[in-house]
């Protein structure tokens, strides 16, 4: 039976390693927060007191953090403190699932082949319904090989596994869907509340533009107005989903490569710089589509004036 070590079990990392557990598999999980392992070890899980503890013998290490420093600390370890890839066994598989930038992934993949190890880097999308339902889309950067070995695994918990190109490929795949993703949040926001202002109903708009040429997935899935749409959270005060500040990250991320490539990503960057805005004033926690709420505060600032 396949031994999996799961690091890292915050809001998307548990979901999933839940789905690993549920799925037979052999797991050992670690986590800075106590709590968030009793939830994975009631399922079935075993807990370790140290990352280094649960990857040592297992067969597959995967990793779910939050930013290239922790997982660049993690894998490599530091003057006081032996990396993952110092204590794995021979042949074990690494997999990092967290967003960072690709440089750090590419550093980390580097690494591990001079170890002779398999590294693959597998951002996520699909937010922590979709961890929850085990059907993610992981965009994977990697060796063909490393990438076949890694499929079955990440199967478990995901319903796509793309394979993006070499090592980094699928942390700027992610980082480039996730830029597209806030212009069209914001294009869609600002569209609607338009409409809502001239007083259209946004159920009616709505479905006028899922069938029109503005159609797009923020439209289908995720409408970021208030009761259009049920089980999302713009009609639950815009709770659950995929932080503000997690939107603030990847955005960061997407500008860092662009500055890298010398590419024009003048969309992109007003994004962040609302997404940023929106962050500074109490909404970091909240769901991504309530940037809805900035266009509809202005309108009622401008109405009041």
């Amino acid at each position: 039976m396949t031994s999996v070590a799961f690091i890292g079990l915050g809001h998307m990392g548990a979901p999933m390693a839940a789905n690993l557990v549920n799925a037979g598999l052999t797991v050992r999980v670690f986590d800075l927060v106590p709590q968030a392992m009793k939830s994975l070890t009631d399922l079935g899980a075993l807990s370790s007191s140290s990352a280094c503890g649960a990857a040592a013998g297992a067969d597959v290490v995967i990793t779910m953090l939050p930013a290239g420093k922790h997982v660049r600390s993690l894998y490599l370890g530091d003057d006081n403190n032996k990396g993952l890839i110092d204590v794995v066994a021979d042949g074990t598989l690494l997999i990092d699932c967290s967003t960072i930038d690709a440089q750090s992934a590419q550093q980390v993949a580097k690494s591990a082949a001079e170890k002779g190890l398999s590294f693959v880097d597998a951002p996520v999308s699909g937010g922590t319904a979709g961890a929850a339902a085990g059907t993610l889309t992981f965009i994977c950067g990697g060796e063909n090989g490393a990438f076949e070995l890694a499929k079955p695994i990440l199967g478990h918990m995901g319903a796509n596994i793309l394979h993006a190109g070499a090592a980094g490929a699928g942390q700027v795949a992610k980082i480039c869907n996730n830029m597209l993703l806030s212009v069209l949040m914001v294009a869609t926001s600002e569209s609607l509340q338009m409409g809502i202002d001239h007083g259209l109903d946004p159920k009616v708009l709505s479905e006028i533009m899922k069938v029109s040429s503005g159609g797009n997935w923020t439209l289908d899935k995720y409408n970021p107005c208030p009761d259009v749409m049920p089980n999302v959270p713009s009609s639950n005060d815009y709770q659950g989903g995929f932080m503000v500040d997690l939107m603030v990250k990847d955005l960061g991320l997407s500008q860092e490569a662009a500055l890298v490539s010398n590419s024009s990503t003048p969309m992109g960057a007003l994004a962040r710089s609302l997404y940023v805005n929106h962050a500074r004033q109490g909404n970091g926690t909240r769901d991504f589509s309530s940037i809805f709420e900035q266009f509809t505060n202005s309108q009622q600032i401008k109405n009041k004036g």
